[in-house]
């Protein structure tokens, strides 16, 4: 198990932050910090959000483009168990405080930064709320993010960009590696004298397989209403273009189709979302559409190759909007197409 491997990371982690909350705020009923790192001393648990398998996407660079409302140029596109957190440090402490506390933490624990941002960040700071939406479906604390003067702000304001601050990289052994990302700013604005810090956490794990079983009859009904089906039984690794042992459930069922069929003839037909470049998609999505041809055709089913031709249509053809996690889910594809 991951945690196990990275015991004593979490032991630094916790040795230059303490885990303990002493502040007017309780909890989120349930959360905890996560083993890997822990919490600055005396900050309270606001808001978390826990998936034990789940796609998630950090930026791979503070590049974006202002012109397409703020939109990362490149994502780093993430699947295992995710862990987001929301923390409110105590009143008087200052952000740049804070920011340090987890930064020379990470550093004592071997961190390997993708990049920081620690100077002009707002920009940064609206391309990941707009397009990343890092707090959506978070489960919230009690209470709010109050100030001297007594206004108060509802915990979901509380990431702002004022005297924000990212960062974004790895901590682990190679092939084990979590990827952290951490962005520190106020907590609503100026005037509430607190910090907020934001902490996701993303593991390598293997989802759970076997859940689903693909009916070839089933397959048959989709290419009769539609001609065609999408094939949600393949898996890749994100960005690779070799099958996942846990496919070959869904070749079994493709295999007895075409077997049922012998003049069924199809397309089989990559797709990815619309993140990265265009001829860079086109290129995974033909290789993704390829290597299911290859499975196909190769023992143990050893189809005629002249009955399945590979297309790749990178986001040409999307089926949801790409604009969140699931959207870009439901994107990257293998669909089965009649020909």
């Amino acid at each position: 198990m991951l945690h196990r491997a990275l015991f004593p990371i979490a032991l630094l982690a916790a040795t230059a932050i303490t885990a303990h909350a002493d502040s007017r705020g309780s909890d989120v009923p349930g959360a905890a910090d996560h083993p890997l790192i822990k919490r600055f001393a005396g900050s309270w648990l606001a808001g978390q959000r826990v998936a034990e398998w789940d796609a998630a996407a950090v930026p791979a660079a503070p590049k974006f483009q202002k012109a397409d409302n703020y939109k990362f140029e490149e994502l780093v596109e993430l699947e295992g168990k995710v862990t987001q957190t929301l923390y409110i440090a105590p009143r008087g402490k200052a952000a740049l405080e804070v920011w340090r506390n987890y930064q020379q933490a990470l550093n004592a624990a071997g961190f390997k930064p993708r990049f920081v941002c620690e100077r002009d960040c707002s920009n940064l700071y609206f391309a990941w709320i707009r397009q990343l939406q890092p707090t959506k479906g978070f489960v919230w604390a009690k209470g709010d993010v109050d100030t001297p003067s007594g206004s108060r702000y509802g915990l979901t304001s509380a990431l702002a960009h004022d005297d924000g601050r990212m960062l974004v990289g790895t901590l682990g052994k190679p092939g084990q590696e979590a990827t952290v990302l951490l962005y520190n700013s106020l907590a609503a604005n100026a005037t509430t004298g607190l910090v907020a810090t934001y902490l996701q956490i993303v593991e390598p794990k293997a989802m759970a397989t076997g859940q689903v079983s693909v009916d070839p009859a089933a397959l048959q009904a989709g290419l009769a209403a539609e001609g065609r089906v999408t094939l949600t039984g393949l898996f890749f690794d994100t960005g690779k273009t070799e099958l996942k042992p846990e496919s070959k459930t869904q070749l079994d069922a493709m295999a007895e189709l075409l077997k049922s069929q012998p003049a069924l003839k199809a397309w089989i037909v990559g797709h990815t979302d619309n993140v990265g470049g265009f001829d860079a998609n086109q290129a995974l999505s033909l290789a993704r559409a390829q290597a299911v041809v290859t499975a196909l055709t190769a023992a143990p089913y050893k189809l005629d190759a002249k009955r399945l031709v590979p297309k790749g249509l990178a986001s040409l053809a999307p089926v949801a909007g790409n604009g969140d996690d699931a959207g870009r889910a439901k994107n990257r594809r293998v669909e089965l197409v009649a020909q």
